[in-house]
């Protein structure tokens, strides 16, 4: 089987993760998979090298329409003849859409990964060009409902496909905990003592892009007013974005320099959620967030918003807490339920989070799924899985 992916970019992001993960399944399977990316990808390259995925740029510029690239697409598939193109993301999907007016493409299946993907002339754009594609897939029951409720698509081509996530990727020992929990500690301005006192503050940890749907001055303001019943609490938040200089100009503002701290990019997720107590996300929309599949595999008791998929990952009351959405008194109250929660009862609900992770959105489930589709759409049947070279499984 040939498929080639299209997406926007290839940066360190969940749409990316899942495409990787779908990469590293179907290699495993002997498929010929080809990566292509409207503007330079600057993530996973070395994995995906090892895969043996090739990788090409159409080479556009972000925010700048390019007309080009539907003749370098057309150039490309025309050359591989995939069986199935599989495009994620708005402006990779209208653009596979309407590329598929100039080239042959046997099977169109195009993924969105939000409840919202930029407002009504995009919701537009994907009406219009609907006739052009196969299928379009979203990642929550609750965005599959909207997008057919506001009919993006019509029900029979719109199907429900959850992200995934690899389980075995989670875990860790004590002595690692604390090793990063040091190595991540803060400082008093001036000098090289704790920023917080006390050998066992409550971590908060954050993941995702600093920009408006992520809500970090929620978070913010939440967290100071919950660090006035726990005051050594600390927040720590990864992700880069072009919110981040406002986001720690307005941690100074509220007093909290010395009890965040901004990680910028990481790719030890797994070793980050160990080292942790409790995971908080202050989404105005979303999809179905990685970042929550992850606190799950990590076993962290979860404190999030109640948009988009968040609710089908956070069940309230059992692995965490959901509030509404642009209200930080009430994020910071369940923040502080946690907080105030025995160990033993935080434990209890990550482990329920595990469980709930590991019944609903194991990769290897969630794969087949998408492998079962690329049989269907394209009539040939894919061996089993084969070991991989051990760099690429392990990424």
């Amino acid at each position: 089987m040939k498929l080639l992916f299209l997406i926007t970019g290839f940066d360190y992001a969940g749409a990316e993760n899942q495409v990787l993960l779908l990469c590293r399944e179907l290699r495993a399977r002997g498929s010929e998979v080809r990566l292509v990316t409207m503007i330079p990808p600057v993530a996973y390259l070395e994995e995906l090298e090892k895969l043996g995925v090739d990788v090409v740029s159409l080479g556009m510029k972000k925010g700048v329409p390019d007309p080009r690239a539907i003749v370098r697409l057309a150039s490309i598939i025309r050359r591989m003849r995939p069986d199935v193109v599989h495009s994620h993301l708005v402006h990779a999907n209208i653009l596979a859409r309407v590329t598929r007016l100039f080239v042959r493409i046997p099977y169109l299946v195009c993924t969105a990964h939000n409840v919202n993907e930029g407002g009504w002339r995009r919701e537009l754009l994907y009406r219009m060009t609907d006739p052009l594609g196969d299928l379009l897939t979203n990642v929550s029951r609750e965005a599959v409902r909207g997008y057919t409720e506001r009919r993006i698509a019509p029900a029979r081509k719109i199907r429900l496909m959850e992200n995934g996530i690899d389980l075995s990727r989670f875990g860790g020992d004590e002595r690692g905990r604390l090793q990063l929990r040091a190595e991540l500690g803060m400082t008093r301005k001036g000098d090289d003592q704790p920023a917080v006192d006390g050998p066992n503050p409550f971590i908060w940890l954050a993941a995702g892009r600093f920009v408006p749907e992520k809500d970090y001055p929620a978070m913010l303001h939440a967290f100071a007013d919950a660090r006035r019943s726990f005051p050594d609490s600390m927040l720590w938040i990864a992700g880069i974005g072009p919110e981040h200089p406002h986001i720690e100009r307005q941690a100074a503002e509220l007093g909290l320099s010395n009890s965040i701290r901004f990680l910028g990019i990481r790719t030890d997720m797994p070793a980050l959620l160990h080292a942790a107590d409790g995971f908080v996300l202050s989404s105005k929309w979303e999809g179905l967030p990685i970042v929550l599949l992850e606190a799950c595999a990590g076993r962290l008791p979860i404190v999030a918003t109640a948009v988009g998929g968040n609710a089908e990952v956070v069940l309230d009351g059992v692995n965490g807490y959901l509030v509404p959405p642009e209200e930080p008194v009430a994020l910071a109250r369940a923040m502080v339920r946690v907080m105030a929660l025995p160990p033993e009862e935080r434990r209890t609900m990550g482990q329920r989070g595990r469980e709930h992770a590991a019944a609903n959105y194991e990769m290897s489930r969630v794969a087949g799924k998408w492998i079962e589709l690329y049989e269907q759409a394209s009539g040939r049947k894919l061996p089993a899985s084969r070991a991989l070279p051990k760099e690429a499984h392990e990424g």
